[in-house]
C-alpha cells in the first residue's frame, strides 16, 4: 500500500521494558477492527457506507478557509445570500441521518465516534464512560442495525452479534 503513513512509537507495556511498534496512522479504526477479525465483511461495508455519506455530506469540521467568492451587493446593503449546498450533500445528509436513526439512540454515539470521527474504541469507551471492551460489542450491534438498514446481504437473525459476543 503506497499511501501508508507509518510512525514508530515507543510503547511502555504494563510498566515493563519499552518496545518499538509501527503504527499505520492512515488506517481507520473500523479498518483496524476488520483486519483483526473483530467485525465481519457485512458490518465493515455498513460502516464504510455510513462514513462515505458522512464525508459526502461534509458534516465534519472545516479545517481550511472558505474561498468561495463574496456575494455581490449590487449597491444595496443586504445580508449575504445563504450558502446553497449541493443536492448530493443534501441527499448524503439525509441518508446519514436515517442510517444513524436506524442504529438507535443508545448505539448511534459509539457508531459516530468510531466510524465517522475516527476515534479508537478505547477513546470512545472513555468518552462515553463505558467499561473497557463494552464498545466493541455495542459497535458490532450498531453496525448490524445499519447493515440491516442498508439491506446488505448476510445474517439478519443476530448471528453476527452472537459471534461478536463470543470474540470478547
Amino acid at each position: 500500500m503506497q499511501d501508508r503513513v507509518e510512525q514508530v512509537l515507543n510503547v511502555d507495556v504494563q510498566s515493563r521494558a519499552r518496545r518499538r511498534v509501527t503504527v499505520n496512522l492512515a488506517e481507520s479504526p473500523l479498518r483496524w477492527l476488520r483486519a483483526r477479525g473483530h467485525v465481519d465483511a457485512r458490518q465493515f461495508e455498513a460502516g464504510e457506507r455510513l462514513r462515505a455519506d458522512y464525508e459526502r455530506a461534509a458534516l465534519g469540521p472545516r479545517v481550511t478557509m472558505c474561498w468561495d467568492p463574496a456575494p455581490r451587493s449590487d449597491g444595496r446593503r443586504s445580508a449575504p445570500a445563504p450558502m446553497d449546498p449541493t443536492l448530493a450533500q443534501i441527499a448524503a445528509k439525509r441518508r446519514f441521518d436515517v442510517a444513524i436513526a436506524a442504529a438507535g439512540r443508545g448505539l448511534a454515539d459509539v457508531l459516530w465516534r468510531v466510524v465517522c470521527a475516527g476515534e479508537g474504541l478505547r477513546e470512545a469507551e472513555q468518552a462515553l464512560g463505558w467499561p473497557s471492551r463494552a464498545g466493541k460489542l455495542v459497535l458490532c450491534l450498531a453496525l448490524d442495525r445499519v447493515a440491516d438498514h442498508y439491506g446488505l446481504p448476510g445474517s439478519d437473525d443476530g448471528v453476527a452479534a452472537g459471534r461478536a459476543r463470543n470474540r470478547l
